[in-house]
């Protein structure tokens, strides 16, 4: 009888444990979070990602090229670095939108986002007064060339310490070279020139820059970085292939 009494108390106390901690489980269950996956990172767009890069260059400096003109010296410079064609991280931009009396030419460390240069830049006798208007790829056009260049070596010319830049773009400036459009120093690009004739003097093509500042200004810039001409014409900007995405 008593060990019926043991069993019976056994059976009785199992089943009451048993049942709590069923109940404790079930009430887990009840109050625990699904669990929510976490959502793979998106990559950026390209349009994203030159907004960021052009908000860390417009607070770490006074000047910066117009956004549109931005974005179009990105591209082709993403897609020249892509292609090892870049060894010296500097891009420089040329917009030839703007009149000769002011400062278009700007040159932007890649790494550091510093614009290094923000200077006057000249184009050819025959792409405009003020303005710059008409361009050409042939010899003797006297005429500026636009699109993307990489900067080559430097040499001593009538012009002094010159440098070579090689086009990167058969229709627009493949010539560059052979037509010897080179980045050189000239007094007729300096702010002075402007004052007594209102704009800034030309050249036989060349992005000519202020000699004050040629020297140093070349010797950054040589060895393989970017250059990029800009202007709002729609048979470039509908051509060029560092321009299409």
């Amino acid at each position: 009888m008593k060990y019926r009494i043991f069993s019976i108390v056994g059976v009785l106390i199992f089943s009451f444990a048993f049942s709590n901690t069923t109940e404790i489980e079930d009430s887990k269950d009840l109050n625990s979070k699904p669990e929510i996956p976490i959502e793979a990172k998106t990559e950026k767009s390209f349009e994203e990602k030159v907004a960021d890069l052009y908000e860390d260059f417009s607070l770490n400096n006074v000047s910066v090229p117009k956004i549109s003109v931005f974005e179009k010296a990105i591209a082709g410079y993403t897609k020249l670095d892509e292609a090892g064609k870049v060894s010296n991280p500097l891009l420089t931009i040329v917009d030839f939108d703007l009149s000769s009396t002011e400062k278009r030419m700007w040159i932007l460390n890649m790494e550091t986002k510093e614009v290094i240069f923000n200077t006057f830049v000249a184009h050819g006798k025959n792409t405009g007064l003020e303005f710059a208007d008409n361009f050409s790829n042939t010899m003797n056009s006297n005429q500026s060339s636009l699109g993307f260049y990489v900067t080559g070596e430097t040499y001593y010319g009538k012009n002094g310490l010159s440098l070579f830049i090689d086009g990167m773009e058969k229709k627009f400036n493949s010539n560059a070279r052979k037509r010897y459009v080179v980045i050189h120093g000239a007094d007729y690009a300096e702010p002075e020139f402007i004052n007594k004739y209102g704009r800034l003097g030309r050249s036989l093509g060349c992005p000519a820059v202020p000699n004050k500042i040629a020297k140093k200004l070349i010797n950054k810039i040589k060895g393989e970085s970017v250059v990029y001409i800009h202007k709002n014409d729609s048979n470039y900007l509908n051509s060029s292939k560092f321009l299409a995405r």
